[in-house]
């Protein structure tokens, strides 16, 4: 599969392309109030500065519903989408969605990363990732690990755990976060694989203690914790992405200009700032990189999510 880029420009779209944006322009995204929202809304004041017109967000919980939206639209650079991977993964998990991750979307840019972390219960007795592969398999099945949404970053960053190290951790699906926490601070649930946003305040307190970060290379906002790969599986990399992405069809000039936009937009000094206070690093490119990233990690976590079995109807 292959995610579109933008169609050949023609002498209209170059026109258009030059007149762009004439009219608001809308920006579909999670739920308000969230990290996503948060980053959509600093963008979009950013963009409105730039174009001169104004950039709208629009909440819409659950990716599929946002991306469906999106799908149907016009592709004429007025409408965009700033989600995570669950969008361009959900296909690997549903096959009732009435839109194609490969063939509906065109990439802009990527965005932001986060590693997530891996985190247990205070009262578990295990202070490394060699210790909880190594208790994991000793009790296979018996460990419970909680996770949000299905297809989310903190889901698949515990099930490619699993994966690749070759360990049974049953997941215990909550529908908030807040509750999650809640069992885990009680010691009911022993393991998370959270965002660090979300994890920060417990960490901070003690309430949750973290054993390492997923992400290749180790967290500026926890230097101190090693990598999974380091601590002992090696080759494991799992992190939430997020990236603006149009319809598909949309001019390659109208691409290129909103991708300069943006691009600009999240590499200035005051958003890298604000972004780094919501445990997020930018990682802003064109969209041929952002493309070939979403390629890549559909075949990567398509290979993990199909021998899991796992599913989301």
């Amino acid at each position: 599969m292959t995610i579109v880029a933008g169609t050949l420009a023609s002498t209209a779209g170059m026109v258009h392309g030059q007149d762009y944006p004439n009219r608001t322009v809308r920006i579909l995204t999670a739920e308000a109030g969230g990290g996503l929202d948060v980053q959509t809304r600093l963008i979009a004041q950013g963009l409105s500065a730039s174009f001169g017109r104004q950039v709208v967000v629009e909440n819409r919980g659950g990716g599929a519903y946002a991306a469906e939206i999106i799908a149907k639209s016009p592709p004429d650079g007025y409408n965009l989408l700033y989600y995570g991977s669950n969008v361009w993964l959900a296909p690997l998990l549903r096959s009732d969605l009435p839109w194609d991750a490969a063939k509906d979307f065109a990439a802009v840019s990527l965005s932001t990363r986060a590693p997530n972390l891996v985190a247990v219960t205070p009262s578990l007795q295990v202070f490394s990732i060699k210790e909880l592969i190594a208790l994991a398999k000793a009790r296979p099945g018996q460990l419970n690990y909680a996770s949000g949404s299905t297809g989310s970053s903190p889901h698949l960053a515990a099930e490619l755990f699993k994966y690749m190290a070759g360990v049974k951790i049953a997941r215990i699906n909550y529908r908030g976060n807040a509750q999650a926490y809640a069992d885990v601070i009680r010691g009911e649930v022993p393991l998370i694989f959270p965002t660090t946003a979300s994890a920060a305040p417990h960490l901070q307190s003690g309430k949750v203690r973290a054993l390492a970060v997923t992400t290749v290379q180790r967290s500026a906002q926890f230097p101190a914790l090693p990598t999974v790969a380091e601590a002992g599986l090696p080759g494991y990399e799992s992190a939430s992405i997020n990236g603006m992405l149009a319809v598909a069809g949309t001019p390659a000039t109208l691409l290129a200009r909103i991708n300069s936009e943006v691009v600009k937009v999240l590499n200035r000094a005051d958003i890298k700032e604000r972004f780094v206070g919501l445990g997020v690093e930018v990682v802003a490119g064109s969209p041929d990189e952002f493309a070939g990233f979403i390629r890549s990690e559909m075949a990567r976590m398509g290979k993990m999510i199909k021998a899991a079995g796992l599913r989301d109807e």
